[in-house]
């Protein structure tokens, strides 16, 4: 099983989203976590509200910082993907055990109006869905650093 760090600059919907996204459906092949570089402190109701829907165990979502995960008795992460660009951006920690690193950018759906919520965060999710199903379909937990590198690079530029 591989380890991987989600990282958004709120935690609280995004990461949260492809944290349960990567852990729920790749089939005991991943276990995911998110954090961000400035955590809200709470999850986004809507990401709450399409979990439910969707029937995800929610139960451990929160909204943490990545602080978290840059200590040395840190679980250690083999990829760390970035899914808003403030996130790619910043300067992140010295993760433990040199982690890969890829973007996988989607428009935040926190910043639609209220009554817009649902579908851009239905917007969201699918984009994320789509990422997750491209790396699922590939034997990656055989990869070493460099192909996984640039698998997960190639999912991340290849869907808009």
């Amino acid at each position: 099983m591989l380890h991987f760090l989600v990282l958004c600059t709120g935690n609280s919907a995004r990461s949260i989203l492809l944290e349960h996204i990567l852990t729920r459906h790749s089939g005991g092949r991943i276990r995911a976590c998110s954090a961000g570089s400035r955590p809200t402190g709470r999850v986004h109701p809507q990401s709450l509200i399409l979990l439910d829907r969707l029937g995800y165990d929610r139960s451990g979502a929160h909204s943490k910082s990545w602080d978290v995960f840059a200590t040395p008795d840190a679980p250690k992460m083999d990829a760390v993907i970035t899914v808003c660009g403030s996130a790619a951006g910043e300067t992140c920690p010295i993760w433990p055990g040199s982690p890969t690193r890829a973007h996988w950018g989607v428009e935040d759906p926190a910043r639609a109006a209220k009554p817009d919520w649902p579908g851009a965060f239905q917007t969201a999710y699918d984009a994320l869905m789509a990422r997750a199903n491209a790396l699922f379909l590939l034997p990656f937990e055989t990869y070493d650093h460099t192909r996984l590198q640039a698998a997960l690079t190639k999912i991340g530029t290849q869907f808009p």
